[in-house]
This record gives structure tokens, sequence and C-alpha cells, in this order.
């Protein structure tokens, strides 16, 4: 297939470009030098010339609660256009499949765990990223209302959990809690720091896949994409709290010294897991433990001079 991945220099993106089956494809990702997806002429300009069969939108301003409280403009605009110029130029030129990826931000702070698809727009968002939930919502509702009022084409959402791994962000400012864990530690431990701060009391919970596992994923969706549901959790069906993250990126980087704990800061949803229901009858199931994956991406982050 001919494939046009967005965000191909992103943690997604650079996942599955690096794929053992990206060989099997023809895979276009256009750096933000050569497309910009804030320009839906060029956007549509891009995807006319190209033909592609399939789009794969994984693009984003993305961020954990640092980053989101301190951007929300940024976050909502960038991310509900870049969504709504790939979709709806992909509709108007034609491609006939489309995958969206969403983000477990989208389901309502006091849903139920574990997070069912159904729950997406059952109640209010969690304030910390509001704004990257409404454009991740309103991408997955344009791809829903396309895919009713145009059958020839299927477009569809997968919601991924969080996600951490190779080409991460470790920036203190825009990285996700395992990178952000893990540049912390790092430098404890090169420093000789005898504590480690841990936003909240750490008890709230993640759910957190090595982000290996989900372009794994992607190539097995693409061999039964008619299968896939509008809307697919994809995860891991189990989660940790932040302390036992933390307590696992310190084994794996041999931190002996202790943590505290900073109860002044915002710890965003007490628990955020999805349910794999619908993921589990597609059977297949993510491969990389906790301590392998922080493994894998601590390696990265020695092997990227500019993460030190």
């Amino acid at each position: 297939m001919k494939i046009f991945i967005t965000g191909g220099s992103g943690l997604v993106g650079q996942n599955l470009l690096e794929h053992p089956e990206a060989s099997q494809h023809q895979l276009l990702a256009p750096s933000s030098k050569e497309l910009n997806l804030l320009s839906a002429d060029a956007v549509l300009s891009y995807l006319r010339e190209h033909k592609p069969d399939l789009v794969i939108h994984c693009a984003g301003i993305v961020g954990g609660i640092h980053a989101n409280m301190a951007n929300p403009v940024k976050f909502f605009y960038d991310n509900m256009l870049m969504g709504l110029n790939i979709i709806n130029g992909a509709k108007l030129t034609g491609v006939p499949q489309l995958m969206n990826l969403g983000s477990s931000c989208m389901y309502p702070r006091n849903a139920p765990n574990p997070l069912v698809e159904e729950a997406v727009l059952m109640g209010e968002l969690e304030p910390t990223n509001e704004g990257y939930a409404l454009a991740k919502i309103s991408a997955a509702r344009l791809c829903d209302y396309i895919s009713k009022e145009m059958p020839s084409l299927s477009y569809k959402t997968l919601i991924p959990c969080n996600l951490y791994g190779r080409h991460d962000k470790f920036s203190a400012h825009n990285s996700h809690m395992i990178p952000a864990v893990i540049a912390k530690i790092h430098s404890a431990v090169k420093n000789g720091t005898r504590e480690v701060d841990i936003w909240g009391d750490g008890e709230a919970r993640r759910e957190f896949m090595y982000a290996g596992d989900l372009a794994d994923f992607v190539f097995f969706a693409l061999e039964q994409f008619d299968q896939l549901p509008q809307l697919l959790n994809v995860g891991l069906g189990h989660d940790y709290t932040i302390n036992q993250y933390y307590q696992a990126a310190a084994q794996a980087l041999g931190y002996q010294g202790k943590f505290i704990h900073d109860l002044s800061k915002p710890v965003g949803m007490k628990q955020k897991l999805i349910d794999t229901t619908r993921l589990n009858a597609l059977g297949w199931k993510a491969k990389t433990s906790l301590e392998d994956g922080i493994k894998h991406t601590y390696q990265f982050f020695l092997e990227t001079p500019n993460h030190e």
C-alpha cells in the first residue's frame, strides 16, 4: 500500500517507520518543513499529488500536564486544525481508508474505569488537558460522520492509552510521564542527588504502553481494516500507580535514593485505564513488559546526545 503518515518525526510516526513490516509498504512521511499540516491548501495539494491508499494521522502537539496547562490555545487550535485538514482533505481527494489516532484524554474525567469506547462525549473532560481532548474528539467524530455519509470511505479512530518509548521527548517542559521520570532519575544518578520529587501522592493510576507495540498493532490492523470498529481502544488492559512507575525506572537506572511527594502539584485524573474487550476480540496483545520498555527507552535516551 501507499501510506501517508502524518507526524512521521514524532513518537508514533518514528516507531511506525522503523517497524519491521514498514518495508512492505510505500510510506510517505513528509516533515513539517515539507508539508504544513496547518494549511488546508497544502494538505489538499499533497494528497492530490501523491494519491495514498491510506492515511495514518498521528501528528499532533503533545505533552504532559505542564505543557497542556501552559499552552491550552496551541493544544486546542493546532490539533483541531491538523485533524480537520487531514481528514477532510482525505475525504475531498477520495482516500479510501484513514486511521486516525485519538487519545485516552478523550474520555470524561469521571467515567468509570476501565473506559469503554461508548463513554466518549458522555461527561465533563479533565480540565488539565481539555483543549487537546476536544481536538481529538472532533477528529474522531468527523471520521464517524464521513464513514456514515460516504460508505465508500472507511475512516476509523484508534484510542491508544498513554505511550512511551524510543523517539520520546525527555524535556521537563513537554514530555509525558515516563520519559520525564527517566530524565529526572538519570540526572539524580549522574549528580548523586539523594531525593527525586513526585507530583502528588503518587497513587494516581496510569496505563502506559510501549510505542513499538502500538506500531505493531497498526500494521496488524492494516490486514483487517474492515473488521475494525469505528472507535477502538488500544492498550494493555492493566495499569500501575505513578509510584510504581518511578520505582520501575529507579530499578532500571540503578537509583538508590528516595522519593518525596509534592502535594501542591496537579495530578490529573485519578485513574485512566481503557477497556480492551474489543481489542482482545481481534486477537492482539502488547508484547513489551514495563521493565523491558523502560530499558529500551533509557537506551534510546543514552544514545541521543541532546537528551543529556
